[in-house]
């Protein structure tokens, strides 16, 4: 347990070191040593946690929170419909403050010209999860990742526009992107 406390601390550590170099210095400008040594360990430690610099922003808690509500789901769902509730059901309970850090993060992304198409190259293991819940539910497996492609890509698109939109708020510019996506149209 202490272990696993250490990890989450150091994990908690890099990550903040992190956000406050790429506000301070751009994200181009910072290298993984600089954030190393702010978060006080090893450039190697870094490493252990996070496979790259980009990932360090891109790192999603949610995955396994919306693979569970896509499997739970209604089973009468069709794909997409049942893409968007699910995922719509987790960011229903997403608070003020990570919706600020979300904010952080993504506006970072869409002003570093090194992550360009960032998003898309990390979001694998997200189209991996939902795909994996939509076949539990029965949906044959390229259906899935069809379905699951075209929901994360959309989402991203929706995202990056909302992180550089101060006045948006998420609950809409998620709302109207899972409206479009589940087939409800949009404004």
């Amino acid at each position: 347990m202490e272990d696993m406390d250490r990890w989450n601390r150091t994990h908690d550590a890099l990550s903040r070191a992190a956000l406050e170099l790429f506000a301070e210095r751009g994200y181009d400008a910072t290298g993984t040593a600089q954030i190393a040594e702010r978060a006080g360990v090893s450039e190697m430690t870094l490493f252990r946690h996070f496979p790259s610099k980009s990932a360090l922003l891109l790192a999603d808690p949610f995955d396994p929170l919306m693979a569970e509500a896509v499997r739970t789901g209604p089973a009468d769902e069709l794909p997409m419909r049942a893409l968007a509730e699910g995922i719509r059901q987790v960011w229903a309970g997403i608070d003020a403050e990570t919706t600020r850090g979300l904010r952080v993060r993504l506006r970072m992304i869409a002003e570093a010209e090194s992550l360009r198409g960032a998003i898309e190259r990390h979001s694998e293991a997200t189209i991996t999860a939902l795909v994996e819940a939509l076949t539990a539910r029965g949906i044959a497996p390229d259906s899935a990742r069809v379905a699951a492609t075209a929901t994360i890509s959309g989402l991203s698109t929706a995202l990056l526009e909302w992180a550089r939109c101060e006045q948006a708020s998420l609950d809409d510019a998620l709302g109207n992107a899972l409206d479009v996506l589940g087939g409800g149209g949009g404004a």
